[in-house]
């Protein structure tokens, strides 16, 4: 079991107490999760909290990590892929089961999190800005090794396409937010396929 800096063993699980926070973030955004809202969810005191996670802010981004290192997990198991038009496909693929995934929150906490958001907001929306922004740079870098190994035609633009496999990511997971099925999103992914580079 952790310890406290004080060398008390914590009372709460910090793992699960995380996960419960980037549920609240996932759902309600940074702005709309309170406090009040994420102590109550994770079950522990805003001392506790503050000792184990820091501010929030700093709770935030583990709570964003947390995102990538779990449902986000798909973006580099698809960078993995053997193919530049399987890594696409794997992930949209990846994109709409983490949006739909029964039982926690639809949508993308990274796209999401911090759509419209005030001052107190700010470090969020460029965190996820930063964010997003990373992984469309380690797409556009599958992509121009692609081109490099004759996987793409060699007037491709390893850039456009991460861009816009990145677009279409981002614009499903609004979808589903707004209550899309994933049958739907499916059909979106197939049709931004079908504009894959010819060979």
């Amino acid at each position: 079991m952790e310890e406290t800096r004080m060398g008390r063993p914590r009372a709460f699980d910090a793992d699960a107490a995380l996960e419960k926070a980037m549920v609240i973030f996932w759902e309600q955004g940074y702005e709309g999760a309170s406090l009040t809202d994420l102590t109550e969810a994770m079950g522990i005191s805003r001392k506790s909290m503050y000792a184990a996670f820091g501010n929030k802010e700093q709770l935030f981004r583990k709570a964003l990590q947390r995102y990538t290192e779990g449902p986000g997990a798909y973006v580099s198991q698809a960078l993995q892929a053997p193919t530049a038009r399987e890594v696409a496909t794997m992930f949209l693929a990846g994109s709409i089961r983490a949006n739909t995934l029964p039982g926690w929150p639809t949508g993308c906490l990274g796209v999401q999190g911090a759509l419209a958001v005030g001052k107190t907001g700010r470090i969020a929306h460029d965190t996820l800005t930063e964010w997003r922004a990373h992984g469309q740079a380690h797409l556009r870098e599958r992509f121009q090794r692609a081109v490099e190994e004759s996987d793409l035609p060699a007037d491709a633009d390893p850039d456009l396409i991460a861009r816009f496999i990145m677009t279409i990511a981002n614009g499903m997971a609004v979808q589903a937010a707004g209550g899309a099925e994933r049958e739907d999103l499916r059909r979106v992914a197939d049709t931004a396929l079908r504009c894959w580079p010819p060979a």
